[in-house]
């Protein structure tokens, strides 16, 4: 089975289409039997993620630190727990299992795990696909920005292409599952 990282807030947002896409997310990973790997949180997205891969009769795997786990909000229901001492420890081993990576609404964190994988996959260092769901237009603006970076000459178009930009989650998982 293949594992699919996704990245995503550990809120909910302002709007119910976040959290609606999310579930479709889980769903989709669990129909196409792919593992989701995810931060192991029992809140926001990321909960709502591993719920609907888990109501699905899918696999789930949560990669927490010790820090986070003792806050109590670790999600035990997952099939798999993997913890690590540190938030780096955290992203390079939810990175190492990944055979996919697919990034929903955020913050900084998500932000931080997405930018992190481009910039590995840039240097030839990580090669899986990388997703982003532009639920909404949320991500419009970042997608404005990358492509800036690219018509400034400070971001080559083969690295922004790295991206795979959907604002459809049946269509991200088909372009990720064509990459694998």
């Amino acid at each position: 089975m293949k594992n699919v990282a996704v990245f995503c807030a550990s809120s909910t947002g302002l709007e119910d289409i976040y959290i609606n896409e999310a579930r479709k997310l889980g769903e989709k990973l669990a129909d196409e039997g792919l593992v989701l790997v995810y931060g192991g949180a029992a809140r926001g997205l990321m909960n709502v993620v591993a719920d609907a891969v888990l109501q699905k009769g899918g696999k789930v795997t949560g990669v927490i630190t010790r820090m986070l786990a003792d806050k109590e909000i670790t999600k035990n229901e997952c099939t798999e727990i993997i913890y690590t001492s540190t938030m780096h420890e955290r992203k390079a081993r939810m990175l190492e299992i990944a055979d996919a990576i697919a990034v929903l609404p955020g913050g900084f964190g998500t932000l931080d795990e997405m930018f992190e994988a481009l910039t590995l996959s840039q240097l030839e260092i990580f090669d899986v696909p990388i997703g982003l769901l532009n639920t909404n237009g949320y991500y419009d603006s970042l997608i404005a920005l990358l492509d800036n970076m690219v018509e400034k000459g400070f971001l080559q178009k083969q690295n922004r292409n790295k991206l795979i930009i959907s604002s459809s989650v049946e269509d991200l998982i088909k372009k990720i599952v064509k990459n694998l």
